[in-house]
């Protein structure tokens, strides 16, 4: 985003204080999507949304107001409005807005690469109808993609305290898929899911996944899966790699230990929480090796931030260490709400929605065990890699995942390909059977841009970072099973 480009406000900004406290969050937001399917170009997609959001707090009620007018007067007009709504839900809340903090956040935040310049579209089609060319090389591949989605932001967080934050982001999401269809069957594989390849930065991450000569790869891997025999059903080990490991941290741990959650104040999106507040600091979530993080500073990963989209500054902290639970994931309210500590995790995932409890980047932090080792201590068992379906109770407790590519692990050595991979649990006790964890060699920084929660709804971006990981005695089965 050029500096001319960059959201301007008048400096004081006029706004008339009738709150005890008030905060603008503005937020731009540019994003251009390309594909090549078939090896057709489709059409771009080019967005441009922009607008603001005022919170206000006055005589112990919150209320909010968002507009896409950004004069002078429109952002009064929404601020009045705001305080309004705080005073008509004075005394009704469930909390007093009066002892929460007023931040003054001063700082900034800038993706790596935010002001290099990007590819042109014209550079972005030719090599995304390079890929599309690769992937179409057989009759028995009958469908095929490749995608990119670009986007750049500015978030501009200033408060009546004298807060004032700007980041800015850039990000590039990749995607290829490929469907392969012979004799009644059909085989879908696709580079790291959907979406998975999402980073902040700039093209770089191309050369880090090896996108160029993806197509030919993933088109090769759809149609050994033709071939392939079904996962065989039973109990036994997995070999999860980190495309997958991300999915399960994302529905067994990062959703059930939003706060608003556990406390009952969300419910859309697959329920609540199996998690209660007596839990933290005793409960068993996992084995010893299980250590899960919170972590907006890794300057890659999909959802790093210097401050949450209520001006408290983000830092890495601990979720879960060694196999114990330590700390939700809950914004300054749920915190006031809960009586306990959380982290700088309350975001909005545009300029007209308000903040609530959203997972970030949360990791798995790696271990010590190559993947060599890996697959070298499993004696029966299947290695699974990429997610293609998901399914959790309204508890976020008991699971079903499935993947788009699996490999028989035979008395320590890799050998068939199957197919329709999929495994079942039930949360705490799939992690307590936590046996081996990756080292950083096996580590991959992946994310999804399209994490939904709320009412009205919000799709937001958040990260994951994991190694590959070992389960024992996990309930297995195939596409017949």
């Amino acid at each position: 985003m050029a500096d001319s480009d960059r959201l301007t406000l008048p400096d004081p900004l006029p706004l008339a204080r009738g709150a005890d406290f008030w905060s603008l969050r503005l937020v731009e937001e540019r994003a251009e999507c390309y594909a090549v399917r078939k090896n057709v170009p489709q059409p771009p997609t080019l967005l441009l949304d922009r607008g603001a959001m005022l919170t206000a707090y006055a005589d112990g009620g919150c209320g909010y107001a968002a507009t896409s007018d950004l004069s002078p007067a429109g952002l009064q007009a929404a601020l009045d409005r705001a305080t309004a709504w705080a005073r008509a839900t004075a005394g009704r809340s469930l909390i007093d807005f009066r002892s929460l903090p007023r931040p003054a956040p001063r700082g900034a935040y800038a993706s790596p690469g935010v002001d290099q310049p990007g590819r042109s579209q014209k550079e972005w089609y030719e090599l995304l109808a390079d890929e599309s060319r690769s992937a179409g090389c057989d009759p028995r591949i009958v469908d095929w993609e490749a995608t990119v989605e670009t986007r750049t932001a500015e978030h501009r967080y200033l408060t009546s305290t004298g807060g004032e934050v700007v980041q800015r982001y850039r990000f590039v999401m990749p995607g290829l898929a490929v469907t392969a269809h012979a004799n009644g069957d059909t085989q879908t594989r696709t580079l790291n899911g959907y979406r998975g390849l999402a980073q902040q930065g700039g093209e770089s991450m191309l050369d880090r996944f090896a996108y160029v000569g993806s197509g030919r790869r993933v088109a090769e891997e759809a149609l050994q899966l033709l071939l392939a025999p079904n996962c065989p059903s039973g109990t036994m080990d997995i070999l999860l790699m980190p495309d997958q490991v991300i999915l399960q941290i994302h529905e067994s741990i990062g959703h059930p230990l939003e706060l608003d959650r556990i406390l009952g104040d969300e419910r859309n999106f697959a329920g609540t929480s199996f998690v209660s507040l007596d839990m933290f600091g005793t409960y068993r979530y996992g084995s010893d090796l299980l250590n899960v993080t919170f972590d907006p500073t890794r300057p890659e990963e999909l959802a790093s931030y210097a401050f949450d989209d209520e001006g408290t500054p983000a830092e890495k902290a601990y979720l879960i260490r060694n196999g114990i639970l330590e700390r939700p994931l809950g914004g300054a309210i749920s915190q006031a709400r809960a009586g306990i500590g959380g982290v700088a995790n309350s975001r909005a995932d545009n300029w007209n929605r308000p903040p609530i409890d959203r997972m970030a980047n949360i990791n798995l932090e790696p271990g010590d065990a190559t993947l060599e080792d890996m697959i070298g201590g499993i004696e029966r068992g299947v290695l699974m890699s990429t997610n293609s379906s998901w399914s959790i109770d309204d508890s976020r407790n008991k699971f079903q995942f499935g993947c788009e590519w699996g490999q028989r692990i035979e008395n320590g050595k890799l050998t068939t390909v199957v197919k329709n991979p999929n495994y079942r649990g039930i949360s705490a006790n799939f992690w307590r059977s936590l046996a081996r964890v990756g080292d950083v060699s096996t580590v991959q920084v992946l994310g999804t841009p399209y994490c939904g929660k709320g009412e009205p709804s919000q799709v937001i971006r958040v990260g994951h970072a994991s190694p590959a990981c070992v389960v024992t005695g996990v309930d297995v089965f195939g596409g017949e099973g």
